[in-house]
């Protein structure tokens, strides 16, 4: 029988196979996209560890690090609060109580514009004007202690001192401010004269235990 030359041989049977069975052909599959899926999650694991490190190795810096706020929006960290600086106290003024060295002082009352104090040969006219500084001097310390106008300043407002006139002083009653002797736990009540110019913008005085202590101020304004 002459065989059709198109016709291909016929496959051999497998072994324990019955003659003329075939084996279906085998399909290979192959699904797609998993390379492509492998590389994302790989690339995600990866990335995941840079910004664990980074976190660890920045964590302990807290100006770099920023927060979000679920809109995608980036929010600075809270800054700490700064305390307002608090209120300088106001210097003491009249009726205030003082301490320099062994004293303690009250400034009870301010006389200006004066231009003569005393009566008859007691009498002195002032240069400008005449400013009494009334107060109390107590003596505070264990042993006694002399007080002395001398040591006493008027301040006006530009910052010029300004002596006591003891001269005319010692002349005038109750002055008690020329070399006056004062007893531990004793007080006394007296006043100081300054002879300053005119329409002077005065601003305080600056009270002394005697001529070499640091001593204290007290607003005359």
């Amino acid at each position: 029988m002459h065989q059709n030359p198109q016709q291909p041989y016929p496959r051999q049977p497998h072994p324990g196979q019955p003659y003329g069975q075939q084996y279906p052909p085998t399909v290979i599959v192959q699904k797609k996209g998993n390379g492509c899926l492998k590389a994302v999650l790989g690339g995600a694991a990866v990335l995941m560890v840079l910004i664990v490190i980074g976190v660890l190795l920045g964590g302990g810096d807290d100006s770099q690090v920023s927060l979000t706020d679920g809109t995608g929006e980036t929010a600075q960290a809270a800054k700490p609060r700064t305390s307002r600086p608090s209120r300088e106290a106001p210097p003491p003024g009249l009726g205030d109580v003082v301490k320099d060295g062994k004293f303690a002082f009250k400034v009870t009352k301010v006389e200006k514009g004066l231009s003569q104090v005393g009566e008859g040969l007691t009498a002195h006219k002032a240069q400008g004007q005449y400013v009494l500084v009334h107060l109390t001097v107590k003596n505070i310390g264990d042993e006694a202690q002399t007080f002395s106008d001398y040591a006493q300043k008027l301040i006006d407002t530009k910052g010029r001192t300004f002596d006591a006139d003891t001269g005319a002083a010692i002349w005038l009653q109750d002055s008690n401010a020329f070399l006056e002797k004062i007893n531990p736990g004793n007080s006394v009540k007296g006043f100081l004269l300054f002879d300053v110019p005119k329409n002077l913008a005065i601003k305080a005085v600056e009270l002394h235990d005697s001529a070499w202590s640091g001593g204290v101020t007290v607003s005359l304004r």
